[in-house]
């Protein structure tokens, strides 16, 4: 079953989305890599903001190409998200609801998706360029001097994907290969 899912997503809906549902993301969606992941995290125990309200938001982990001319944003396909895992489950603790990505995540990332209920959603590796058409505006709003591992807003539409891990923990990287092997 294909799902319309509009940002921001709140938790009880997060709760409601099961591993292996087909999803179509709309609205504002933020990219950060490790580097801006680990900057906003030292900077909140300095004192220091994040650079947005993270409640209810979702984490797309990539970092965007440069935009031709005449296009919006360059090719933006995930990052492998284990290099996020060791910030995850605070910024799950501090509000996030969906995270976006490739590859498995760590026990304690599982262990705070449930306990505070978030989901995380695979994209599609290699299909980057492809995933930029979804992407409607993109804005640079903090840590420029990262590059591209800056945090952009994105404002996205119908972008793809499916939940690999939900907030009860089914994990389709664990459940789908069971199926396959003998």
């Amino acid at each position: 079953m294909e799902i319309v899912l509009n940002t921001p997503i709140t938790r009880e809906k997060a709760r409601e989305l099961k591993a292996g549902d087909i999803v179509k993301i709309n609205g504002v969606i933020y990219t950060a890599r490790d580097a801006a992941h680990k900057r906003m995290l030292e900077n909140l125990e300095k004192g220091i903001d994040l650079p947005f309200d993270i409640k209810n938001q979702t984490i797309y982990f990539a970092g965007p190409s440069p935009a031709k001319e005449g296009e919006v944003i360059g090719s933006v396909g995930p990052t492998t998200s284990y290099r996020m895992d060791k910030y995850s489950p605070k910024t799950i603790e501090l509000g996030l609801t969906c995270m976006i990505g490739k590859g498995s995540r760590d026990v304690l990332v599982i262990e705070a998706m449930k306990k505070y209920g978030a989901v995380y959603i695979g994209a599609v590796g290699g299909a980057g360029a492809l995933l930029s058409t979804c992407v409607k505006s993109c804005e640079v709003i903090a840590y420029n001097d990262l590059g591209s591992e800056a945090i952009h807003k994105l404002e996205v539409e119908n972008f793809p994907g499916i939940v690999i891990i939900d907030s009860e923990g089914n994990n389709l990287y664990e459940t789908e290969v069971q199926k396959y092997r003998k």
